[in-house]
């Protein structure tokens, strides 16, 4: 292949990593059928690699891709139509609708409108999220295994069945209207959190973040704050949480990519304009009175991105807000994350009492970042043994690469022979 063609290739790569799930989404809604859209999703690109080399990328890359996808699917609809009648008339309308990307309006957002069709009532909690996962991230049945720990042909069923559901109950895809959107409020911000935490920690590939996926979320959450016809405490908290999280993207990781912990970064690397808004999005928020678990998570995140350094971080006030996302979304990663706060506040043994505490009611042993996280504390208190076994214990746990290094580093630090001794 010339360098152009390679190129060329790289360039399909790149519109398939950042646009695919977007035209998937506008294609859904054109074909009102998930696995034809796929289908016409695939074929679209293998046409762009065959006419790009030759053509050249096209100026709108995505209405290219979304044009070239629909003829391929009224292709595949002229097949069938020999036996389905249904099908022949899905072929002559889509045939004669014209696709002009560009004119849909900003808040009729193919890909918003999917989340809320995944996210209907009418699918079980599970399969809402394991859909959107599959759809709207284009997550694979094994990721999202992991991420429910689970097995891949159970989450395969689950989305087979969501869709059949979809299907055979003409579920529409719009976004609904204002009763219905604050019915499904809570489950899609949910799924917007979990795209974003997709692309903050990445569950798989040698990379540590996918930012398509936090940026892509981040636009979701300001086209739902958007819709909503007065600001909502919860929407607007988790729109504040994700820009002050991504906000310190660019000081997470070395130049060689490898992770750095929140206490080591660069902070002038820091987004400024991101905690500006962020910040002022948690105030709005807070002034509600009538927050919840998101709006706290973004102000504990406010204080880590306003203060100088680790040192001079409010532990106190942070250790306080913990307690209250206790009572309001209480969970053992809550704990966890509280008891870390309280190390940092009181000490690394009074926050070594609280995950031994966790860790022996049994509800983190397979978390890895619990035993990370202790393992942390025990460095800290000169007690290399026990670290040691933590640490190793958190590798057999840990799936994400970039944090798989991170805690071979920390081990091939305690056997070095100038390590500290055991005090």
């Amino acid at each position: 292949m010339s360098e152009a063609g390679d190129t060329i290739s790289q360039r399909v790569e790149e519109i398939y990593r950042t646009e695919s799930r977007r035209v998937l989404a506008t294609l859904i809604r054109l074909l009102g059928d998930f696995d034809l859209a796929e289908e016409a999703l695939q074929n679209a690109f293998a046409a762009a690699v065959a006419a790009w080399p030759r053509d050249g990328v096209p100026q709108n890359p995505r209405a290219w891709l979304v044009s070239a996808g629909r003829f391929k699917a009224v292709d595949t609809l002229r097949r069938r139509a020999r036996f389905n009648a249904v099908e022949r008339e899905l072929a002559n309308s889509l045939e004669n609708t014209a696709v002009d990307e560009a004119a849909l309006p900003e808040l009729e957002d193919d890909r918003l409108r999917l989340i809320f069709v995944c996210c209907h009532p009418a699918l079980p909690p599970d399969a809402q999220i394991a859909l959107t996962l599959r759809e709207v991230c284009g997550l694979r049945t094994e990721e999202i295994a992991r991420a429910f720990l689970t097995t891949a042909p159970t989450v395969a069923q689950r989305i087979v069945r969501a869709k059949s559901k979809i299907r055979d109950a003409k579920i529409p895809y719009e976004v609904p209207v204002l009763a219905e959107l604050h019915e499904r409020l809570e489950i899609v911000l949910h799924v917007i959190y979990l795209i974003f935490n997709e692309g903050y920690s990445a569950s798989s590939g040698e990379g540590l973040t996918r930012s398509d996926l936090t940026l892509e979320a981040i636009r979701l959450a300001r086209l739902l704050a958007a819709l909503l016809p007065q600001p909502d405490s919860e929407a607007t908290g988790l729109l504040a949480l994700m820009l002050l999280q991504q906000s310190r993207q660019a000081a997470r990781t070395s130049a060689d990519g490898e992770l750095v912990l929140l206490e080591d970064q660069d902070r002038s690397r820091w987004n400024r304009d991101q905690i500006a808004e962020g910040v002022a999005l948690v105030r709005k928020a807070l002034a509600t009175r009538n927050f919840g678990a998101y709006t706290l998570q973004a102000a504990i995140a406010a204080i880590h991105a306003e203060a100088p350094n680790s040192a001079a971080t409010d532990w106190s006030e942070i250790t306080g807000l913990y307690d209250l996302l206790k009572k309001v979304d209480p969970s053992p990663v809550v704990e966890l994350n509280r008891a870390v706060a309280v190390a940092m506040r009181d000490g690394e043994e009074a926050g070594l009492e609280l995950i031994d505490l966790l860790l022996a009611s049994g509800e983190l042993n397979n978390y890895p970042f619990a035993h990370a996280g202790r393992a942390e504390l025990l460095r800290r208190l000169g007690r290399n043994d026990e670290a040691r076994r933590s640490y190793e214990r958190a590798l057999a746990l840990m799936g994400q690469e970039p944090e798989r290094r991170f805690l071979g580093r920390r081990l091939r630090e305690l056997a070095a022979p100038d390590s500290p001794r055991d005090r």
